[in-house]
């Protein structure tokens, strides 16, 4: 059993500045790059669960690695390397406030939208006579704003030029570069009998160039649907089977818990966190055709941090 980690405190030399988000921890090194940890907490209904997930980290770290190196023809990524499985160091980019939402299908948000009666989101028309998992004629893009604090935001491409968060050269390439980056992960997904439904791409200017930052194409920040019988399943009016974390969701509402005023986290048992690990693993399998391979640590911490700081230090300038 590996020792998980579900916190990182790390002082790292030459750190300048350390972030803490819902699963990753990130630490700025010398003002230029980054070190992301990939911790092995999970998240679900913006509540951080208290028990961690043996090789979590390791599996959303190889999945972002191996989709980062598949896209870097389309738009330079953050990415320099992966001294270990679940860390990657990167370059420091000012991030753009936006999340790149695309959507291919009628399906999660959009669905919940579309069911009360509305037809646009985000700017974005959805013809009528569609049915919950239905493909768009063309994907959809629903901007959402980045929250310091709290929820993110839809938005719409017009108020996002009204408030002139980017210029409106900027937000033709971020939709140009969404566009292509979902293509390329849509071809991928389906050669491993996948649909790409919806995904989130997030941005960053470096030296005024654009960069693709964060995760991408994960089980964390994207839907897929498994694409043996997904017609038939429409056309019977059935759910779609899904790659996600939903059945994490779906095991806490059976416990009494959606994240609402009042309502106590319940304590996962051994059984359902190794099922968890073992369907994160199988997910890294099918999303990357590649064998996943279970690196055990009996010191997580200390194996993490040998192995960033002999990695600033054959790359320091110094």
């Amino acid at each position: 059993m590996s020792q998980s980690l579900h916190a990182s405190r790390f002082n790292f030399p030459t750190q300048t500045h350390a972030y803490h988000g819902k699963v990753r921890d990130m630490y700025s090194i010398a003002n230029n790059m980054m070190v992301a940890v990939v911790s092995d907490r999970i998240s679900a209904f913006d509540a951080i669960l208290p028990e961690p997930i043996p090789f979590k980290g390791q599996v959303l770290n190889g999945i972002a690695s191996y989709f980062l190196d598949a896209v870097s023809d389309i738009v330079p990524t953050w990415k320099v390397d992966t001294p270990h499985p679940q860390v990657t160091i990167g370059h420091a980019c000012e991030p753009i406030r936006l999340e790149m939402v695309i959507r291919g299908y009628l399906t999660g948000h959009a669905w919940r939208t579309y069911s009360s009666g509305k037809r646009v989101l985000c700017g974005e028309a959805m013809p009528d006579g569609m049915q919950e998992h239905d493909r768009f004629p063309q994907p959809i893009i629903t901007p959402a704003t980045k929250a310091e604090e709290g929820h993110d935001e839809d938005i719409s491409k017009e108020d996002i030029l009204k408030r002139e968060i980017v210029s409106p050269a900027l937000y033709k390439e971020l939709e140009r570069v969404t566009r292509s980056l979902f293509k390329r992960g849509s071809e991928m997904a389906q050669k491993q009998g996948l649909i790409l439904v919806d995904t989130k791409y997030e941005f960053g200017l470096r030296n005024g160039e654009l960069f693709l930052i964060d995760e991408i194409h994960t089980p964390d920040s994207s839907r897929y649907f498994i694409a043996e019988g997904y017609q038939q399943r429409q056309d019977r009016g059935e759910q779609q089977k899904q790659l996600s974390k939903e059945f994490v969701r779906e095991w806490l509402m059976a416990n009494g818990f959606m994240g609402l005023e009042g309502q106590s986290i319940p304590e996962m048992p051994e059984a359902f966190i190794n099922e968890i690990t073992e369907r994160y693993i199988g997910l890294f399998e099918q999303v990357t055709g590649r064998t996943f391979e279970r690196i055990a640590s009996k010191s997580l911490e200390i194996d993490i941090e040998t192995a960033v700081v002999s990695w600033i230090s054959a790359n320091s300038n110094g």
